[in-house]
């Protein structure tokens, strides 16, 4: 397939210290790197210096880059990463690491960089990037990275925009002519309306604000509808611990095999609505009250997802439901990033996936009044108790397990 017109600007000119490509997903940053890695990692093979491969996690690497270069090139010339973080790629050995976290990064503190390859690099740990930095220490070290665009403040934007020696190209979506047209189109609007369609098919950086689930907020009675319940292929549950000022929350949520998530049940106690308080005991006993009401009317649950910060309350809910429910698996929820799970469930709103029942009373109000925090630099959901945080988390941590990834790969997928 021949490079764009993006592509070949980058070919031609990305001969800078750093070298990154900015914008939009399914815009061709990443398959160009397909080409440049190898050119990279060859030119330098027989200097001094670590070649390392960062990305989010380790298996994000592994999916964005390991796996696309195999397809490509063989297993012989690409391998798949060990162990011990590292694998073989054209003949050098690379080190493989997730940058979320700076321990993860620890196998490369105080080494010589001689060529990095960056994915996701918006996604990383500030440290793990203020590290890099003084390791590509060599005349030859160089840097290639790709990102999404996040929020203006961000530390990456800063970076970007400084006197450093930095090549910088930014892409729309439409800079990638060989995408299917009706993809594109479906992808525009998932996004539609919301901070992802500016940074994710625009490519601009964008501070997201005021209300969160737009399309929601502005007609909740038009994603209520009745479940089709011959039609569901399981029903899980999120339940979240609230704090001492909040309540315990519950959201049964359908999944239908074309991909269609169905919050069908949703429910909140407070605390101050119980004159004792909820202890472990009464708060398994609603659980299971919820359940039955969940069986009742909408069918059997398959699993159960909790907090996994309340470990106690937690195994006190699995034993009560190991009694009355053995076939209903009980088990800490993973508690991915939360502007990943906002993300996702703006793109099924978008993608005309998500719709309510009219057993949601609660859940289409935390949906209609979340909103980002106005007075944050950083980008994050308002979590003072003004807006019901917990509902949110219990639905989220039903669905959570349904994505993979960060900010694409989500509903119709993509690198």
């Amino acid at each position: 397939m021949p490079f764009t017109k993006k592509q070949r600007e980058y070919l031609d000119n990305a001969n800078h210290r750093w070298n990154i490509k900015q914008g939009a997903t399914r815009s061709g940053k990443t398959y160009l790197d397909y080409f440049v890695i190898p050119k990279r990692i060859r030119k330098v093979i027989d200097k001094d210096g670590l070649t390392v491969i960062l990305g989010n996690t380790k298996g994000t690497l592994q999916r964005n880059i390991i796996e696309p270069l195999q397809n490509m090139y063989g297993t012989s010339l690409v391998t798949d990463i060990k162990s011990d973080n590292t694998a073989y790629l054209f003949g050098q050995k690379c080190f493989c690491l997730g940058a979320d976290k700076v321990t993860r990064v620890n196998q490369i503190r105080g080494a010589s960089i001689k060529y990095c390859y960056g994915d996701e690099v918006a996604t990383w740990n500030r440290e793990v990037f203020t590290m890099l930095k003084s390791r590509l220490d060599k005349p030859y070290s160089k840097f290639d990275g790709t990102l999404n665009p996040e929020y203006p403040t961000h530390w990456i934007k800063e970076f970007i925009d400084s006197d450093a020696d930095i090549y910088c190209q930014s892409y729309c979506i439409d800079d990638n002519p060989t995408l299917d047209f009706t993809f594109v189109e479906n992808l525009k609007k998932e996004y539609a309306g919301t901070v992802y369609y500016d940074r994710y098919i625009l490519g601009k950086w964008k501070r997201a604000e005021g209300s969160i689930y737009i399309k929601f907020a502005d007609n909740p009675d038009g994603f209520v509808k009745s479940a089709d319940k011959e039609h569901i292929s399981r029903i899980d549950i999120g339940i979240d611990f609230g704090g001492n000022g909040s309540g315990h929350a519950f959201v049964a949520t359908a999944k239908y095999s074309d991909g269609r998530k169905q919050p069908v049940m949703s429910r909140k106690h407070m605390k101050k609505d119980f004159r004792q308080g909820i202890d472990a005991n009464l708060l398994s006993e609603l659980f299971l009250e919820f359940v039955e009401d969940v069986i009742k009317k909408y069918g059997k649950p398959t699993n159960a997802y909790y907090d996994n910060a309340e470990t106690v309350l937690g195994q006190s809910i699995k034993n009560a439901c190991e009694k009355k429910f053995p076939y209903l698996h009980v088990r800490p929820a993973v508690k991915k990033k939360i502007n990943d799970r906002i993300e996702y469930t703006v793109q099924l709103m978008g993608a005309g996936l998500f719709s309510i029942t009219e057993d949601c009373e609660t859940l289409s109000k935390a949906l209609q009044e979340a909103v980002y925090n106005s007075k944050s630099m950083e980008e994050e959901r308002l979590d003072d108790g003004s807006t019901d945080i917990d509902t949110l988390d219990a639905f989220e941590y039903s669905i959570e397990r349904d994505f993979s990834g960060t900010h694409y790969n989500r509903v119709i997928g993509g690198i």
